[in-house]
């Protein structure tokens, strides 16, 4: 990618365009397209090997379609990066470009006041805002995520998949890395605050996003990914300035892995009595429960997730360590399957 002059118009939103990665979301990915259609120049649908008629449904909505090739390893930095150079190539003069996970609808007026950020603040390359749970009373994982979305207004660290990024800035910045199988956009934003950019939530409505997370076994998984993009990402960008999600990967290390450990050998050497070490959990929840509860709207079951999260965490990071020493490419770890969706 080199980089080129581009500038905000002032009058439209002719100078954006959008990308908009996914992989069998069926229904979720027709209402991403057509929330997008309206208010933007220029939309393209990368598909990561979907069985469900996902490309299609697309190409019969009128959206340009990039079906990856399934021979390389499947990841979203992957297919944003596509969809990115495929505007880069065929569609001139674009300022902004809206990037969305397929299974999100963009929010009426979202992409106007984004623009519009951009426009008032040339050095910002990265806006985001409210994302929101479609159905957050289908589950407690549901509201978990709705809660987890919500992010003060101002300026951030980082943003998650739905964010509009600045052309200059993300082709300063090389786009995303392709092989990263999680925290994509974090390590993405390290890159960008380094060469002075920043990264600003906004007090507007993004994206709607359908989770359709229901079982416990969806939970681990997507909580596994998490650990191996903390590893991964520490891995990359872990030592100063940044010290890129150092503390969570040592948290998740110490509180899944050496922690039962050491209770464990403790069992072993002592007896069964050394069990009551692990009271050490529930004291952690009650401990967050207390400092949580005048200030979320589900404290107890945010707590309680936190600390058993640490577990699949943990899980994660040895994933990412046994194919750093083995030499192999990290695979998607996805909580959804074809029925999910």
């Amino acid at each position: 990618m080199t980089t080129r002059d581009h500038t905000v118009s002032s009058n439209s939103n002719q100078d954006v365009g959008a990308v908009v990665i996914g992989r069998n979301e069926g229904e979720r990915l027709d209402r991403c397209l057509r929330s997008l259609a309206r208010d933007v120049r220029a939309l393209v649908y990368v598909d990561s090997g979907s069985t469900d008629g996902s490309t299609d449904l697309a190409e019969r909505l009128g959206v340009h379609v990039i079906r990856l090739d399934a021979t390389q390893p499947f990841t979203a930095a992957r297919a944003r990066n596509s969809g990115f150079r495929y505007l880069t190539q065929y569609e001139r003069g674009l300022a902004a470009v809206q990037f969305v996970d397929g299974d999100c609808e963009v929010e009426a007026g979202w992409i106007e006041a984004a623009r519009a950020h951009l426009l008032a603040h040339p050095r910002t390359a990265v806006v985001f805002g409210r994302r929101r749970e479609r159905f957050p009373e289908h589950s407690i994982y549901n509201r978990l995520f709705d809660y987890e979305w919500s992010i003060p207004p101002g300026e951030a660290t980082s943003c998650g998949g739905d964010a509009m990024m600045r052309f200059d800035a993300l082709c300063e910045a090389g786009g995303y890395r392709d092989d990263l199988i999680a925290g994509e956009e974090p390590e993405l934003c390290v890159r960008l605050r380094r060469a002075g950019w920043k990264i600003v939530c906004i007090d507007h409505p993004m994206t709607l996003h359908d989770a359709a997370m229901t079982r416990f076994s969806q939970w681990w998984r997507r909580t596994t990914r998490t650990g191996y993009g903390f590893a991964e990402g520490s891995h990359i960008h872990g030592g100063p300035p940044d010290y890129h999600w150092v503390i969570e990967t040592r948290r998740a290390q110490i509180w899944g892995l050496v922690v039962p450990a050491v209770i464990a050998a403790s069992v072993l050497a002592f007896g069964p009595w050394a069990l009551l070490m692990a009271l050490v959990y529930p004291a952690q929840v009650l401990r967050l429960y207390l400092k949580r509860r005048r200030t979320e709207p589900i404290p107890l079951a945010s707590s309680f997730f936190h600390v058993l999260g640490r577990f699949p965490e943990a899980v994660g990071q040895i994933r990412f360590f046994r194919n750093r020493i083995m030499g192999r490419a990290g695979s998607l770890i996805e909580y959804k399957s074809v029925a999910d969706r």
